[in-house]
């Protein structure tokens, strides 16, 4: 696998990637079948890691941590100047390069998550790539899963059980599976699924997709967002003064 440089925030190591190298890390994992586990950090899961050393320790497992979204971009930057991210880099924008990358080279998949209405949905949505198997997330045995996995025998795990389920789901049973490829994404899935409504191109450019999110769910995005972004800016500056 190739090397890549990294920020750590909160103790994370966060990868500094693009597109093009986010493409070149999968496919080398799936041409050498590396079982490589990739997770993503944004405001939300960087917040749940920091109150949750075991979720810390799952981070710590996986090979590659990608960047997600404004926040941890902006972070960053703060944090480290220069030396800081890149580039912004959003999932929800690079999932569809990967579903062009992977029907090129015709890389399988399995999805693991959310519902079986939004699983029928993916492969309505993107005829042509090779989807092995499906399985939802809100009733599953891990056996089961992992067994049916072994069988299907894909390319690529896309994991979307929110996070730290999903996490902890793989570092869990990542070593029972035989795979190239494990993505965490969340909500993400829907995104593969066509279904994930994201706004206009000026807001997602200017880094409120968050609020399209909260205004179309405010209950259940409440701490998320209105709780936990000024929280995570309250950590993030506390972080700077302690360095």
């Amino acid at each position: 696998m190739m090397k890549t440089e990294s920020v750590k925030i909160f103790g994370v190591n966060i990868n500094k990637l693009d597109d093009d190298t986010f493409l070149k890390v999968i496919n080398d994992g799936i041409n050498e079948k590396s079982k490589l586990c990739i997770a993503y950090a944004n405001a939300d899961s960087l917040n749940k890691i920091y109150s949750d050393k075991g979720l810390k320790k799952v981070y710590d497992s996986f090979g590659i941590i990608h960047p997600d979204g404004i926040g941890v971009f902006l972070a960053s930057k703060f944090l480290y100047g220069g030396k800081g991210l890149k580039v912004r880099l959003t999932g929800s924008d690079f999932y569809g390069r990967l579903i062009k990358n992977s029907v090129h080279n015709n890389h399988s998949y399995f999805f693991f998550g959310h519902s079986d209405e939004i699983l029928s949905e993916v492969k309505r949505a993107n005829p042509e790539l090779n989807i092995a198997g499906y399985q939802e997330g809100y009733n599953f045995n891990d056996d089961t899963v992992t067994d049916k996995i072994n069988r299907l025998n894909p390319d690529i795990i896309i994991i979307g059980l929110s996070c730290p389920i999903q996490e902890k789901w793989m570092f869990k049973n990542k070593n029972r599976i035989n795979f190239g490829i494990m993505l965490a994404v969340g909500d993400g899935i829907k995104v593969f699924a066509g279904k994930k409504i994201r706004g206009p191109v000026f807001i997602r450019k200017f880094g409120f997709e968050w609020l399209v999110r909260f205004f179309l769910d405010p209950v259940s995005n409440f701490r998320k967002y209105i709780i936990g972004n000024p929280l995570f800016v309250f950590r993030i500056i506390r972080e700077k003064f302690k360095s």
